[in-house]
């Protein structure tokens, strides 16, 4: 897609310290556009401190290409083991530290916000993800790259954040909800 001087470049990173996704759209008048997407394969490196690097460089040199006005990215969440998200915590670092070092403006977005903006549903799985990227930027995909599509629904996430902010609800289950939806049962 071409690029006009008005429109905003969004780069959504998947973070990951074996695979990492990167996808990036451009937005305008009529919405958002497929740009490009992939994956920074460095499951051959053993040493993870160079793969921190790898995240760094790599996707400095993604951002010098595309130039985005914006940088998304996907947070950490906790697995099944505490190693897992401060691994994911560092790759997450290092391609924040790119960015900024180019001064960029970052936002975070929690996996499960992202799913929701894209799909309407929290628990989506990365396949349904990818169903409705297809269909929202008009483009065939194939589900060999789900790293990268996650990573272009979290651009597409902070483009729909900076057009139609969805505030968070606060939900509420104790007492507090039960005032406010019986406010006649309340004895003063």
């Amino acid at each position: 897609m071409k690029v006009r001087l008005l429109d905003k470049v969004i780069m959504g990173i998947d973070p990951g310290t074996n695979i990492m996704g990167y996808g990036v759209i451009v937005v305008g008048p009529g919405g958002p556009g497929y740009v490009t997407m992939g994956t920074i394969d460095m499951r051959k490196e053993k040493d993870n401190f160079k793969k921190l690097d790898t995240i760094f460089t790599a996707t400095g040199q993604i951002m010098d290409r595309y130039q985005p006005d914006y940088v998304a990215i996907e947070s950490p969440f906790y697995g099944k083991n505490a190693q897992v998200i401060l691994k994911l915590g560092r790759a997450q670092g290092a391609a924040i530290t790119a960015a900024l070092h180019r001064g960029i403006p970052v936002e975070e977005y929690a996996p499960r916000k992202a799913k929701i903006a894209i799909t309407g549903i929290g628990s989506a799985s990365k396949e349904q993800v990818c169903n409705m990227i297809r269909k929202i930027l008009n483009i065939d995909l194939s589900p060999d790259y789900l790293d990268a599509t996650d990573a272009l629904a979290i651009a597409l996430c902070h483009y729909y954040q900076l057009t139609a902010p969805v505030k968070e609800s606060r939900s509420s289950s104790g007492w507090e909800k039960f005032i406010m939806d019986n406010p006649g049962r309340i004895k003063k």
